[in-house]
């Protein structure tokens, strides 16, 4: 027995869910995909196709109901005609489905397509009624959109509740009043690692030579930042129940041996080209510090973000970048004045 399009099963189930946000996963499925009853045989599949191949949007997967709805299983077209034609659906099909609720953000419907290599992702209600699917081109086109959006987000230029459509085909003054305050922080953030600086002005000039080494701090700095953050975003997103104690261990342990690999190259390298241990030893305690400190802070601030409501990847931007640049510069003068007071 086939369930087709005719039936009112899912169209009807997906007018009574209310109050869907564009964003959700309800509001980008479809739902004219095949059907059929878990008593179903391989070979009536393949005459549904051929007799309604035009009333369905999507054709990657069949998907198995019950006489209720509920969804028991899905199989590809590619196993379809594998198997005899006289074989019933239920012997066969796949029970372990990826599922989402119509109210699921697009953007985790598209992260769990990548991370289960699936081309299209089932929407079912609380019951496990199927209502439709999120297809392959609906995903791609969601993954183009969010990427643009996490990189307009990132540099502080997108509100959470702004669209990238939205922001791309605005005037010219909108893009102006969105992009100046975050800048202007990049501007006073500067102004204030020069001022940090400035303290230490004894300390340049007794070697004037640090200061050449002020790109080098705060470059690796943010690189590490920048990673650590955009690599645990990722996570928080693609599994929401991380356990932060666990990943914050990895990533300690992880940034330990970047510091301690990073920090013992400066070291030789430095001293091979100027040849100062102590400048070289600076450098390389200097290095350590920061890109432990960056590492940190790379998980600590989307971590807080999130816990107060606000969108991760906004500290990913230039909030942080300024609060690295400074930390690294009090950490690289800091690390210099101790020093030269022994030597």
């Amino acid at each position: 027995m086939v369930i087709n399009k005719g039936d009112s099963l899912i169209d009807g189930k997906m007018r009574r869910i209310k109050n869907l946000t564009p964003e959700s996963a309800g509001e980008i499925s479809i739902s004219s995909v095949p059907i059929v009853l878990p008593e179903t045989t391989v070979g009536e599949i393949e005459k549904l196709l051929v007799s309604k191949i035009r009333n369905f949007e999507n054709i990657n997967y069949i998907y198995v109901t019950d006489d209720q709805g509920h969804l028991k299983g899905v199989l590809s077209i590619k196993e379809l005609f594998k198997n005899p034609k006289d074989l019933l659906v239920k012997n066969f099909m796949v029970t372990d489905i990826v599922t989402v609720r119509p109210r699921t953000d697009r953007e985790r419907v598209a992260l769990l397509a990548i991370k289960h290599n699936l081309k299209n992702i089932a929407v079912v209600d609380k019951e496990n009624i199927f209502l439709g699917v999120v297809p392959s081109d609906v995903i791609l086109n969601v993954l183009h959109e969010e990427g643009i959006e996490d990189a307009l987000r990132s540099e502080g230029i997108l509100k959470t509740h702004y669209s990238a459509k939205e922001f791309i085909g605005a005037k010219a003054s909108h893009h102006f009043r969105k992009r100046l305050p975050w800048l202007l922080i990049g501007l006073l953030g500067g102004l204030l690692a020069a001022v940090v600086i400035s303290f230490f002005e004894q300390t340049l000039s007794e070697m004037i030579i640090l200061a050449a080494f002020i790109p080098a701090v705060v470059y690796m700095a943010d690189a590490v930042g920048a990673q650590t953050q955009t690599i645990f975003i990722r996570s928080m997103t693609l599994d929401q129940k991380i356990s932060m104690k666990d990943y914050l261990v990895r990533e300690i342990s992880v940034s330990i041996w970047l510091a301690l690999t990073l920090s013992i190259l400066s070291l030789f390298l430095t001293f091979w080209w100027w040849k100062s241990f102590v400048v070289s030893f600076i450098l390389s305690i200097s290095f350590f510090l920061t890109i432990i400190l960056a590492a940190f802070s790379g998980v600590f601030l989307p971590w807080l973000f999130s816990k107060m409501n606000f969108d991760p990847a906004i500290s990913s931007g230039p909030l942080a970048t300024v609060l690295r640049d400074i930390s690294s510069v009090v950490i690289y003068f800091g690390t210099a004045f101790l020093i030269l007071l022994f030597v």
